[in-house]
C-alpha cells in the first residue's frame, strides 16, 4: 500500500493523504487551528501522526523553499514526520506551484488529457539567463498540455516581476507588466475587502455597471500599468494619486458609491475576457476540447458559468479546490502518478475531512430524535437550521455537510441570514437542489450537474420569485446539484422539503460566522452556536436535533 502526504505551507495551509493513489484525507490547518488562512499545518499533520500507521512519502508544495532545521538542515515538516515514521521518503516542490495547481484540476477531472491553465496571483519564483542578463519574476498565468501517458507540457508561461524589462523566450514572457489577477486584488484591496478577499468583489459586482469614469482596464494581454500597482508576490493597489476619482478624504466605512459599484463591475467583466483569450490560445495550441481550470481565479464562479457560453462545444472542469490549499493535493498525485502508480482516481466527492467525534456533550442544548420531514418542516415554518453531516467538504464552499440551511422562498431571507451571520449586505447565497430537477430551475448552459458548486447559473425567469432569497441581483444562483449517491443525508432533506414546498431547492451558506473558518468539529459547531442568534442544529448521523436552551 502507498501511503503519499502532499503538504501545502502557505496561505490556505493544508495537507492530502493519497492511499494508492486514491485521495483518503485533506484538510485546511484553518479548520483545526481555527485562524483564517492558516499556513505551516502543524495541526494536520499531528492529526496524521495519530490517524496513519505509516507514510511512504511526503510531498512539499508552497512558492519557497522552507527554512531548514538547525543540525539536520531538514525541512521543518519532513524532520517533523521523520520522528514518527523513520523511512519516509521527502520530496520538496517549492519550484513548481502552478504545476502542483495544474496536477490537481487535471488529475481530478477524469479527463485522459486536457488542456490546463493556471491562473493565480503570483506562484514561484522562475529564473532565466538571457544573453548576459539573469532575470527573475513571479509565475502568474500558464497553459499545459495535459495526459496520462505525457504528463504536463507547458506551452505558455506569463513571469512577472516589479522590475522593469520584458523578455521573451520559446514558451515564457518576463515582464513587469500587471495580470489579471493582480488588477482584481487592486480593486478588491480598493474596495476595503483586502486582496485576497476577491470573492467579496465578486457579490458586488452586479450591483454596478459601466462607468466612463473608469479608465480601461486591461491594454491587450496586460492591465492599465496608469491604474494599477502591482507587488508581487503579494498584492496590488490602484494608483489613486493618477486619477482623482479614485482619491478618498475620508476613512471607508461599510457603504459603497456607485464608483465603487461600477468599478467591482468593470473588474469582473474585464477579467472574463481576459481569461476568454487565454482559453482560445490553449484551445489553439493543444487542439483540445477539454480545459481544466485552476488557481485562485478559478474561484471566480462568475467567471466560470460565461466560459460555458463562448466554448460551447468545450468540455470544462473547475478545480473545486482552486485556491493555494489543493497544490496539497496536486503535488501528491504528481508524486504518485510520477513512480508509476496506475489508479485513475479523478474527484467524485469532496468529503475528506476529519473523522468525526460524535460523543461530546454540551448541557446547553437541549437534544430530541427527529427525521428529516421534521426538519424540513422547521426550514419551511422560515428557521435557520445548522448541519453538521459526516466528514467535512474541501475547499471553500459548503456542500451540505458544514452548512446553514435556510428556506429559498423568503423575499427577506437574505437580510436576515446576513444580519445573523455578520455579514455584508450585498453578498449573496447560494443554493443546494436535487439533481434530477436542475434544468427545470435553471439556465444549465449544457451542465448536467454541478456538484462543487462552481458555477453562478441563471436562474430561470419564472422561477426567481420563487427563491427570491438565493437569487442575486443579477438573476443568477451559485447552486449545488445532489444527488442521493453523493451524500444521501442531505439529498434526503431537501426531497423532504421539495414535498413539503414544491421547491426542490434549500438555502446553503457555509457553516460558520463572519471572519470563522467553517466549523470543522461537533464542538466547533456548539461554538458557534454558542456565539451568535443561530438556535437549532441537526445531526443525520444521529437522527438528532440539538436546540441551545
Amino acid at each position: 500500500m502507498s501511503v503519499i502526504v502532499g503538504l501545502n505551507p502557505g496561505h490556505n495551509g493544508s495537507v492530502a493523504v493519497l492511499v494508492d493513489g486514491k485521495l483518503d484525507l485533506y484538510i485546511e490547518e484553518e479548520r483545526l487551528s481555527r485562524m483564517k488562512y492558516d499556513g505551516n499545518p502543524y495541526k494536520a499533520l499531528d492529526y496524521i501522526v495519530r490517524n496513519y500507521k505509516h507514510v511512504d512519502e511526503l510531498v512539499v508544495a508552497g512558492t519557497t523553499q522552507p527554512q531548514q532545521m538547525p543540525w539536520t538542515a531538514e525541512d521543518p515538516y519532513g524532520c517533523y514526520l521523520r520522528k514518527f515514521y523513520p523511512n519516509i521518503k521527502k520530496t520538496l516542490l517549492f519550484e513548481h506551484h502552478h504545476l502542483t495547481h495544474a496536477a490537481s484540476a487535471f488529475y481530478g477531472s477524469g479527463f485522459d488529457k486536457a488542456a490546463v491553465l493556471v491562473i493565480d496571483g503570483s506562484g514561484s519564483v522562475i529564473n532565466a539567463q538571457v544573453e548576459d542578463k539573469y532575470i527573475y519574476g513571479y509565475e502568474t498565468e500558464t497553459i499545459y498540455n495535459a495526459s496520462y501517458e505525457q504528463g504536463f507540457d507547458e506551452l505558455y508561461k506569463s513571469v512577472r516581476s516589479d522590475e522593469k524589462y520584458r523578455v521573451m523566450t520559446r514558451s515564457r514572457v518576463f515582464d513587469d507588466g500587471v495580470t489579471i489577477t493582480k488588477a482584481y486584488e487592486a480593486v478588491s484591496q480598493y474596495l476595503g475587502f483586502g486582496f485576497i478577499e476577491a470573492g467579496k468583489t465578486m457579490g458586488l459586482a452586479p450591483y454596478g455597471e459601466e462607468d466612463d469614469r473608469i479608465p480601461q482596464i486591461f491594454l491587450t494581454d496586460r492591465a492599465n500599468k496608469n491604474m494599477f500597482i502591482p507587488h508581487y508576490p503579494a498584492g496590488a493597489l490602484i494608483n489613486e494619486s493618477a486619477y482623482p476619482q479614485f482619491r478618498r478624504e475620508e476613512e471607508r466605512d461599510d457603504s459603497f458609491s456607485d464608483l465603487d459599484k461600477n468599478l467591482a463591475y468593470s473588474i469582473q467583466k474585464a477579467s472574463e475576457r481576459q481569461v476568454i483569450q487565454l482559453i482560445e490560445i490553449a484551445i489553439e495550441r493543444t487542439g483540445l476540447k477539454n480545459i481544466c481550470i485552476s488557481g485562485g481565479f478559478g474561484l471566480n464562479c462568475v467567471a466560470n458559468y460565461e466560459y460555458l457560453k463562448h466554448f460551447p462545444d468545450c468540455n470544462f472542469y473547475i478545480d473545486p479546490i482552486a485556491h493555494d490549499g489543493g497544490t496539497a493535493i496536486g503535488a501528491a498525485k504528481l508524486i504518485y502518478y510520477g513512480n508509476g502508480g496506475a489508479n485513475k482516481c479523478s474527484t467524485d466527492t469532496l468529503y475528506y475531512g476529519t473523522k468525526v467525534n460524535y460523543e461530546i456533550k454540551n448541557d446547553n442544548f437541549e437534544v430530541e430524535d427527529v427525521e428529516p420531514e421534521t426538519i424540513a418542516q422547521l426550514i419551511a415554518d422560515r428557521n435557520i437550521v445548522c448541519m453538521f453531516n459526516e466528514r467535512s467538504e474541501g475547499g471553500p464552499r459548503a456542500l451540505g455537510n458544514r452548512s446553514i440551511l435556510y428556506d429559498p422562498r423568503d423575499p427577506n431571507g437574505k437580510d436576515f441570514v446576513n444580519k445573523v451571520k455578520g455579514r455584508e449586505w450585498f453578498r449573496p447565497f447560494a443554493g443546494s437542489m436535487l439533481v434530477e430537477h436542475f434544468d427545470e430551475w435553471f439556465e444549465t448552459r449544457g451542465l448536467k450537474e454541478t456538484p462543487y458548486m462552481m458555477y453562478a447559473i441563471n436562474v430561470l425567469e419564472d422561477k426567481r420569485e420563487l427563491i427570491p432569497c438565493i437569487t442575486h441581483v443579477d438573476g443568477t444562483c451559485r447552486i449545488q446539484t445532489v444527488s442521493r449517491n453523493q451524500n444521501k443525508n442531505y439529498y434526503d432533506l431537501i426531497e423532504k422539503f421539495y414535498k413539503k414546498t414544491g421547491v426542490p431547492i434549500l438555502f446553503n451558506t457555509s457553516f460558520n460566522l463572519a471572519g470563522d473558518p467553517l466549523v470543522e468539529t461537533l464542538e466547533d459547531a456548539f461554538d458557534a452556536l454558542e456565539r451568535s442568534e443561530l438556535k437549532y442544529l441537526y445531526v443525520p448521523e444521529l437522527s438528532k436535533l440539538f436546540t441551545k436552551k
